[in-house]
């Protein structure tokens, strides 16, 4: 699926901007993973990543398949000081490039919906996942009062928004993804949805 980079990156600051502080203190909470290594898959930008960054001693890979994507990322990083702490990573969650049990933690939000595979982008990255590692992974939008105002925004920019939405976490979600994990042989997880939108959590 081709995107305009530019359009992708402007409603991410602009629309989607309070959302990242709140799903990464979700994440935090959710996982208590705080040091080691972490994999933002389909960072865009990296704003979610570099919220993440802000609030615990994670490495964090900003991992995309778009170059440009990673050009604004690397961009971003510089610009919260996080040269040390952050790197841009090219590629396919598919086939991610990293080894074996070598990332505390995965993150993604908003890019499962787009994986061509689900099946064997969880293989991957539960292939990645170190032992006791953790991946929270889905479309959440923070709280129920920044849903709303997001899809009020995105309602006046998109007429078809709301129908994507329900097609992506409306009430069928829960079930394929409980038969896409369970075909991946992953069987430790949790799938929360709620009016902010859903999650899964992954542990190894």
């Amino acid at each position: 699926m081709e995107i305009n980079v530019e359009e992708f990156d402007r409603v991410a600051r602009e629309v989607f901007a309070p959302v990242y502080p709140v799903i990464a203190e979700q994440i935090k909470q959710k996982t208590g993973i705080t040091r080691g290594t972490c994999l933002d898959i389909g960072c865009g930008g990296g704003y979610l990543g570099i919220a993440l960054a802000g609030i615990t001693e994670l490495f964090i890979y900003l991992f995309d398949k778009s170059p440009e994507m990673l050009e604004i990322a690397t961009r971003n990083i510089a610009g919260h000081g996080l040269q040390k702490r952050a790197r841009t990573l090219l590629g396919d969650v598919h086939e991610i490039p990293l080894k074996d049990q070598s990332v505390d933690l995965v993150i993604s939000r908003g890019s499962i919906f787009f994986w061509e595979n689900q099946q064997k982008a969880f293989q991957e990255i539960y292939r990645v996942l170190a032992p006791k590692g953790a991946a929270f992974i889905g479309g959440g939008f923070g709280n129920a009062e920044l849903k709303k105002l997001i899809d009020a925004r995105m309602g006046q920019k998109d007429r078809n928004w709301q129908e994507r939405i329900n097609k992506n976490i409306g009430e069928n979600a829960v079930e394929t993804f409980v038969k896409t994990l369970g075909t991946a042989g992953i069987s430790k997880f949790e799938i929360n949805r709620g009016e902010a939108g859903l999650w899964i959590t992954i542990w190894k």
